[in-house]
This record gives C-alpha cells, structure tokens and sequence, in this order.
C-alpha cells in the first residue's frame, strides 16, 4: 500500500495529468471496489476523516500552485474539453470524487498524519519541504520525458524529404528548452550527420541572389564612373597612385548623356580619368574632330621662365634657340620606353610592337591598358617638372590612331585624342610651346616598331601604299582643320608631317611630293604654323634645295651615335669629339638656305653611350655593342662586337647598371657629352631631348638622369 509521501498514490492536481503505470492500475482497482456496496458504504462510513483531510490537502496544493503556476506553454498540443475535464481533478463532482475511495490501511495511515501535522505546525513545514522539494524534482523529470514523447509522436506524422530524411522543423520550443537546438533556421544537424537548408536558409539565399544580380551591375557602373578598369592583364607601366577621383562627374548624371552616345569615347562615364577634362556632353566637332573634353577659356600670358616670351609673345625663332624635351613612348607606345608591356610575354608569341600587342589584347582590354598608360605615364606634374626643369618647347608623339582607325587595324582608336589635347593646355597652362609630331602613320612610314607596326614599310610602298598615302592626307585635312582654331595659334608654334619616313628604302621624289601636298592641305586648313618635315636619314646635305616652294618648313634631324655600327665604337674622347665638330659643322651648314636646306633642328638625341638598352633594337634583339644583332640583313646585321677597343669585354653590365653605381668619371663624361651635343645643335633652331621619362633606361630619361 502507498505511503502519504508516494507521488504515485495521488494524482498531481498542479497541473493537467495524464495516469500511466501503476497510477491506472489502482485507479482500476477503486472503479472496480466503488462498484460494490459494500465499498461504498465503507467508503462513507470513512469519509469524515476524509472530508477533514482533503481539504487541507487541496489548500496545500492551491497555495503550491500559487508560488508555481503550471507551464502553460503553447509547446504543448491543446487538450479537448472533455479530456481536460478528465484529467482536472479541480472539475470532479463529489460523486466522482468519492467514486475514487482510498483502501482502508490508506486511510487509516492518512488519518494518523493528519492529527500528527494538525498539532505540531512545526514539525508540518519541516515535514512538507522535502516532499515540495522532490515533488519539484520529479516534476521537472516528467516535463523532459513527456516532451520527448511529444516529439517522438509527431515526428512519425512529419512529411519526408526528396532524400527520404524527415524534416524537422526548428522553432522555439521543446528542443530549444532541452539545449538541442543549435541553430536558428539556415543549416540543421541531422541525425546522419548532413546538414541541410532550413526554409529560412532558402528564402536568405534567394535574398542574396537578388541583391547580387542588382548591385554587381551597379558596382561595374561605379566602377566605370569612377575610371574604371585596374591593372591591365599583360601588365604595362605600373601606377600606385590612387585611381583618379573624377569628382567632376559628380555635377553631370548618366541621362544627360544621349543614347547614342553611351558606352562611346564621347561618353565621360568610361573614361578611367576625367581630370581637368570638361565632362558637359557635346556632339560638336571641327573637321570631324571632337571638341568634348576642352574647357572654353584659355589663358596664353604664362611664361617658361623669365628668359623666354611669354606664350602670346612671338619667338624669336633662328636667334633664340628652341630647348625641348619630347614626351616618347607614351602617345605612341615604344618597346625600350615601356618594356613592361612586352616583357611578360614569350618570344614565340610575337608581340613586339602596338600592333601585335593591340591584337593580343583584344579590343576591351588594349582600350583598358592603353587609357591607364596614357592617364597615369605622363601626367600635368611631369609638364610642371618640364618648365621647372628649364625646357620652353615640348614635342608630343602621336598616333594617327588617335583620328581614325582602318579595317583589320587592331589599335585602339580615338582614346589618345583626348589627352592629346589635355597635353597641350597642360603645356599652354605651364608657358611651354608645342611641336605636334604625327608619330606612325597609316601602313607604316618606315616598318620601325615606334611607327606602330614592325616590318615592311606600306606607306608609299607595296600594295597599299598609294592608298595609305592618301588615308595620310585625309588624316592631315582633319588635324590642320582642327589646330587652325584661334586657341592654338600660340600655344602650337609647329607641326610635323611624319615622323622619320624612311627614305632610304623609299623613292625620295615620291616622299617629298607627298610631303608638298600635306602642306598644301595644311595651309588651305588656316593652320600658319612651322610645317616639320624628317631629314630621312639621307643627310643634311642633300635637303639643300628641296621644298624650296613651301614657306615655314624646319628640317628635323635626328643625331644618334650608337644606330651606326661605325661610330658606337668611338673612344669617349671621340665621341664628344664629334658631337662638337661633326655635327655643328652639319648644323650651321644645313642652317643656311645658301648652304644648305634652311631652318634646321634636332628633334632627337640622348646622352646614351651604347645600344644595350634592352629592346632598343626592337623586343627581343641583341646589340651593336655585344655584337649580338642578327637582323637577317647584311646592311644592318651585327654578329661581332662594336665596343670601344680600349673597352676591354664589351659588356652591357656597366651600362644597363643602376646609375648610382656610375663612377664620378663616368658621370662626369655623361655631362659633357650632353653639353657637346646641345652646344652643336644650338648652331641650328634649337633641339629636342629623346626623351623626358622612361621606366628603366636611365641613359634616355632626362628626368631620371638629372
């Protein structure tokens, strides 16, 4: 028989109950006894006792239920009103109450507890802490069993997976309170070990996806308003400035650019650099040229220094000597300026000059390289160092590419236009006066790779070259249109025809007719400037006479020693020699229209004491001075080396060397031959040094050599 403090011997009335085990067992058996008479008169024959027991009993319970209400989480599944009813004691009738009779030992043992506690309140509390405290303990056992009891049932009703595992939802609840929940939504244990997407997971992903497809095309629009592109894939000259700021594209929105004019050159949003550009949009050209990008005011009242006129001023050309620097391999891309753009290649792959490179690189990604290179090479402080620097004159090596592009032409057309004239305010800006000089023309004037295409001459020459003659022309009419605006009366003092066209492979009649009709295209167009024509390496002797019709012609020549495998070999002493009696003797003599061809300068020349530059004798070629030069033509090929006698090993590692390893002798040698050769070209107009910055061929940067 169960004692008074056996939780099984009573239902639990804190809380709707469910009997099982033993509990049904006895309920069973007092069923069965209330049936008899004989127990139901026992029953009220001992219901006094009862009835004085009972309610102390429920006021104990009511009072534990005040200090701990039953959980009546929504975790659990609703009862029916009829099963509530059964399992809350609280709703019995007397009736079924006392169809429940304790057995007679029961009560009896009740009755004695009862009458113990009743006179010694005491000892009651003392006696009924324990029993609250394991009724509490029990309590919690029973919660953790019948929820996992829950769960298991519900469960077995889950719908299954496309893989046959069962879905388990997880919510705030049971398996929370029970420390089995370790996520919220997105990736679940299950029991396999797997994980697997939640409900809430899915709708994240499909979230993210969204956003993604909205904000890469918004970061790719950014990027393009910002300049866009980085580093190109093949490399080229490094920049690690910060990317341009472009804050004057904050004034203008993308619809005040036209539909047609998206995505073009026309439109400054794909511009990688914007600044000192005018970014207005603006259709408008001037012998189909556009004017977008220039601002329209201009000042011509600054000075180079104080020994020169100011730009507005006129120059005293053939008394007041020009001293220039040329801005090469930046327009128009040379192998020895920028060897990064060509080194990460192999030799079978072929790419040694702007036109292979170009076509490499696709059309995208040459536009992408080349606009960097041409944003980032030279900018508005190396024409700020230039007049710094002491120089008045600037040449600036160009591209026909620049105007136009022909069919199967590979080269990026028209980005280099831009800062072409971005270059010239930036040497109006600075008081330096420009020598516009057409760098490569179309099917290349001498096959030479800083003409843009490396090999045979097709200008004038072969199958194409009468019409590449005259797409030269045509390309002329819309640059002297363009220069003949007012605003470059000043700041533009001359403009060469073409540069170094090889007329010792080329008929010379057909050169110089040619060269007579640009000028007369030129002069038609307004422009009043000097007209630069190449000596063509033929010699200034033999231009005495020639385009003695055209007014305002300057001869330019270009004095190297190291392209003649005849004078590379010269002693130093020699050298300097030279550079002070051969070519001054040159100059003054071509100088003089009774001597010679009349308005004379050197638009080329360097310090340089070898040819051992890497890729100055195209990419992946040798050198005069080791004699490492195979061209496959006996002219020109070199197999034995040219060094100075007195040189011991003709070696390239001095000369390729970083110049602070340079001795003061050598140094001081360097100086003077740069002073020997100014001196004999100052006998002339004036010159031109090749060339202001190079990436690593310190003997032909004048800024890195000084």
């Amino acid at each position: 028989m169960a004692g008074p403090y056996d939780r099984d011997a009573r239902p639990d009335r804190e809380r709707p109950h469910r009997p099982h085990g033993r509990e049904r067992r006895d309920q069973r058996q007092r069923r069965s006894a209330h049936n008899t008479p004989e127990k139901k008169s026992a029953g009220n024959a001992r219901g006094e006792p009862q009835e004085r027991a009972l309610p102390e009993r429920g006021e104990q319970r009511r009072e534990r239920t005040s200090r701990n209400p039953p959980d009546r989480s929504p975790r659990h599944k609703p009862r029916s009103p009829e099963r509530r009813r059964r399992h809350d004691p609280s709703s019995f009738t007397s009736s079924e109450r006392d169809s429940n009779p304790l057995s007679f030992d029961s009560l009896a043992k009740l009755d004695a507890y009862n009458e113990k506690i009743s006179h010694h309140p005491q000892e009651k509390e003392q006696l009924l802490a324990p029993r609250e405290t394991d009724r509490s303990h029990r309590r919690r056992q029973k919660e953790k069993v019948t929820s996992g009891r829950v769960l298991k049932d519900k469960a077995k009703h889950r719908r299954k997976s496309e893989h046959g595992r069962e879905k388990r939802r997880v919510v705030s609840g049971p398996l929370a309170e029970e420390g089995r929940v370790k996520n919220r939504g997105g990736y679940i244990a299950e029991d396999s070990g797997k994980k697997r997407f939640g409900r809430k997971c899915w709708i994240s992903v499909l979230v993210v996806v969204l956003l993604l497809v909205i904000l890469i095309p918004v970061g790719i629009y950014a990027s393009k308003k910002r300049g866009g592109g980085g580093d190109a894939e093949a490399g080229g000259p490094s920049d690690d400035g910060p990317a341009p700021a472009n804050d004057n594209l904050k004034g203008i929105g993308e619809n005040d650019i036209p539909a047609e004019a998206k995505n073009t050159y026309l439109d400054p949003f794909t511009w990688y650099d914007t600044t000192d550009f005018n970014v207005t949009y603006t259709k408008e050209t001037i012998g189909g040229l556009p004017v977008m990008g220039l601002n329209s005011v201009w000042d011509d009242g600054t000075q180079a220094n104080e020994n020169v006129p100011s730009l507005d001023k006129k120059w005293a050309y053939g008394t007041m000597p020009i001293r220039g620097v040329n801005v090469g391999g930046w327009l128009s891309i040379e192998p020895f300026i920028t060897p990064s753009f060509f080194k990460s290649y192999k030799p079978n792959q072929g790419i040694i000059d702007e036109y292979t490179l170009s076509k490499e690189l696709g059309p995208q990604q040459a536009a992408k390289t080349l606009e960097k290179h041409y944003a980032t090479f030279i900018k508005e402080d190396d024409f700020k160092q230039i007049q710094a620097a002491g120089f008045d004159h600037v040449r600036i090596p160009y591209s026909y590419w620049a105007v136009t592009t022909y069919p199967g032409d590979p080269y990026v057309p028209k980005i280099s236009w831009r800062y072409l004239l971005r270059a010239i305010e930036y040497c109006r800006k600075y008081g330096l006066r420009v020598n516009l000089d057409l760098h490569a023309l179309p099917g290349s004037q001498n096959g030479w790779n800083h003409s843009g295409r490396q090999g045979a001459v097709g200008w004038l020459n072969g199958t194409d070259g009468d019409l590449n003659a005259q797409r030269s022309l045509d390309i002329h009419t819309q640059l002297s249109t363009f220069f003949a605006q007012p605003r470059y009366k000043n700041v533009i003092a001359m403009y060469g025809l073409a540069n170094e066209p090889k007329m010792i492979a080329l008929p010379t009649s057909d050169v110089l007719d040619w060269e007579t009709k640009a000028a007369a295209i030129v002069r038609k167009s307004g422009m009043q400037q000097y007209l630069a024509v190449g000596d063509g390496f033929l010699g200034l002797t033999k231009w005495k006479g020639q385009l003695s019709g055209v007014p305002n012609v300057i001869l330019d020549v270009h004095q190297y020693i190291i392209f003649n495998k005849n004078q590379i070999n010269y002693p130093h002493q020699k050298k300097i020699q030279y550079a002070c009696q051969g070519w001054t003797d040159q100059m003054r003599q071509s100088v003089s229209v009774a001597t010679g061809f009349g308005p004379t300068l050197c638009g080329e020349w360097s310090q340089a004491d070898t040819d051992c530059t890497p890729y100055l004798n195209n990419v992946n070629m040798g050198n005069r001075w080791e004699g490492t030069l195979p061209t496959g033509d006996p002219t020109t090929s070199v197999t034995t080396p040219h060094c100075p006698p007195d040189s011991g090993t003709c070696s390239c590692d001095k000369a390729n060397a970083d110049p602070g390893s340079y001795s003061d002798e050598y140094k001081q040698w360097l100086m003077m031959f740069a002073e020997a050769q100014i001196a004999s070209f100052e006998a002339g107009w004036g010159w031109f040094y090749w060339t202001w910055v190079t990436e690593s061929a310190t003997q032909w940067s004048w800024k890195v050599s000084t």
